[in-house]
């Protein structure tokens, strides 16, 4: 039986692990794919290729799907204003899924038969890799060293240096995950409820400290340009605002929420670019959207939102609400002005030609255009019908 594996490998400690020990002790002949969706420098994929080798890897390969990434996730979570207990963009856990699609599509592709990811079994990522893995190629075998062997990360330094790996594998204070959406970060205070991130714990540090307004133009839902700047990509738009509001070190938080395994889990998170988006979105939305568009697109956002983080992405309810979402950005063009700040930013005011504000039937507080006083009086005698009726009934006036 062929004892072709692929190993899901970012270039750290467990999966740095699982190349030696697939091979070395369980005779495997390990393949290497690491998916990039955006988080990566082209220097950081070149170092992590030369490490899978060194560690005996047969072949690395680098799957870049962050153009999939944006098309089929990132727009809906912005079309959503997708914000997980209304404080975390779904940032690196996003990610995972089509991480782990691009893995299972290229074991497929060479014929594997088995694939391997080096999750933990105290987190959500087991989840997202197992599943996706599942649904899409149930006839591969799932290997998780790390979760079967619940190996300490002293034991695993302590097999590495073993089998000749001299690498420093000594854990750092904070384990930080960058991504196009986002970076989280873990440490000795979010394992706590009760202590905040240190500001050096951030990979953004301040680096501005004026004060400056920027001008982010939509076109059906989706950020195009940057101060009159037009980007092709989407991927490219995110980083280049990325770029300027990290230096005000913005878009810092602390998540605390349900896990996909039932406990609470607590995480440090920074999404300068995600914030400012997801924000001058909803801001545009509110003048270009009526009330019950706006009313339905939070329910299902919500929903999408817990169907994404909780790996649910191939139920196909998650189309459906995709084509809700696309079906409700037709007028939300226009430009957003947002002034930065140090830590933090202020929503000024949008323009579009689709502004409901701009009606001609009113000023609210001010003036009115198309109705009388009569005809207000008239409004609330019927609109309170109901509520009269009720009070009678009950004996409540």
């Amino acid at each position: 039986m062929s004892k072709k594996l692929v190993l899901a490998f970012s270039g750290g400690l467990d999966t740095s692990f699982c190349v030696k020990y697939l091979k070395e002790e369980k005779g495997f002949e390990v393949y290497t794919a690491i998916a990039n969706t955006g988080g990566f420098s082209d220097g950081e994929l070149k170092k992590i290729e030369e490490k899978a080798y060194k560690l005996g890897a047969k072949e690395h390969v680098t799957l870049d799907v962050t153009e999939e990434y944006y098309q089929k996730c990132i727009r809906y979570m912005v079309y959503g204003n997708i914000l997980r207990n209304n404080t975390y963009p779904i940032s690196v856990s996003s990610e995972r899924v089509f991480q782990a699609i691009a893995t299972i599509d290229y074991a497929k592709k060479i014929g594997a038969a088995y694939i391997a990811h080096g999750s933990t079994g105290a987190g959500n990522d087991q989840v997202r890799f197992d599943l996706t893995f599942q649904v899409l190629a149930p006839e591969i075998e799932i290997i998780t060293p790390i979760r079967d062997l619940m190996l300490s990360r002293q034991e695993e330094i302590d097999f590495l240096q073993k089998h000749g790996v001299e690498e420093d594998f000594i854990k750092m204070q904070y384990s930080i995950n960058q991504g196009l959406w986002g970076t989280s970060v873990g440490g000795k205070e979010t394992l706590t409820s009760s202590k905040g991130l240190p500001s050096e714990a951030y990979p953004s540090q301040l680096e501005s400290s004026d004060e400056k307004v920027i001008e982010l133009g939509f076109e059906k839902g989706e950020l195009k340009t940057i101060d009159g700047k037009t980007f092709e990509s989407g991927p490219g738009v995110i980083q280049a605002l990325e770029e300027i509001a990290s230096k005000y070190a913005i878009g810092r938080d602390i998540h605390v929420g349900d896990t996909i395994i039932g406990i609470k889990g607590r995480v440090g998170f920074e999404a300068a670019a995600p914030m400012l988006i997801i924000k001058a979105h909803h801001l545009l939305e509110k003048h270009t959207l009526t009330k019950w568009q706006i009313y339905w697109k939070e329910q299902l956002a919500n929903w999408y939102g817990m169907f994404l983080h909780e790996a649910l992405y191939h139920e196909p309810v998650m189309r459906n609400m995709e084509t809700f979402l696309e079906s409700t950005q037709e007028n939300v063009t226009g430009k957003v002005f947002i002034k930065l700040k140090p830590y933090h930013f202020e929503l000024q005011g949008i323009e579009s030609e689709h502004d409901l504000m701009n009606s001609g039937f009113g000023e609210y507080g001010e003036t009115v255009k198309a109705w009388t006083g009569d005809d207000i009086k008239g409004f609330t005698k019927i609109l309170s019908n109901s509520l009269k009726i009720y009070s009678s009934v009950n004996k409540k006036i």
